[in-house]
């Protein structure tokens, strides 16, 4: 049987580490965040919002994680990340929620949050995009939040990289576990 388009687009993206060095225009991020929007919400509010580092801007971004660092971490890895971040990758965009006390909300908003995060990867993998979706310390840090721009009672759910990438470098698929293996299927029989 032969497979959906949107099938194959799910089964051929990937995680993209290694970008080129065509320019990403702010109009296409825009463009992507429109389309990916459309995921599901189940609360009455869509709960993120963005903040998009490109350009010169990637500085702000790369200064603000180095300042989580330790001054040997800074020693070890500052030049490579300022070169990955400023140059390397096109853009930075952080997916940012409320952080809501209620166990219920912030786990719908976390839900939808990820559902809009598949779809900013899709609609990036179909024009050549590639991204990483990040969720390292750095997210957690109050010093970065502040620094990045995130308000006081919200939390970043992803940290996006995005850019062109050359398809031949393109990672081949980790193994998925059979659906068989994973499902347990009640049939009240």
């Amino acid at each position: 049987m032969a497979i959906s388009a949107i099938e194959q687009l799910i089964r051929e993206r990937r995680t993209i580490r290694q970008f080129n060095d065509r320019t990403l225009a702010k109009e296409t991020v825009i463009a992507l965040l429109d389309a990916a929007v459309w995921a599901p919400v189940h609360s009455r509010k869509e709960p993120w919002r963005f903040i998009l580092f490109m350009g010169a801007g990637r500085q702000q971004f790369s200064d603000a994680v180095l300042h989580t660092f330790s001054e040997d971490e800074r020693e070890k890895w500052g030049q490579k990340l300022q070169l990955d971040y400023c140059e390397r990758m096109q853009a930075h965009l952080l997916i940012v929620i409320e952080a809501d006390a209620k166990q219920r909300e912030w786990e719908d908003a976390v839900g939808a949050g990820s559902a809009l995060i598949q779809n900013i990867q899709l609609l990036a993998w179909e024009q050549g995009i590639g991204v990483v979706w990040k969720t390292n310390e750095y997210n957690f840090d109050l010093d970065f939040c502040r620094l990045t721009g995130v308000k006081p009672g919200e939390r970043i759910i992803g940290t996006l990289h995005l850019g062109y990438f050359d398809p031949d470098k393109k990672p081949k698929p980790r193994p998925r576990t059979p659906v068989g293996e994973l499902l347990t299927c009640i049939t009240g029989e």
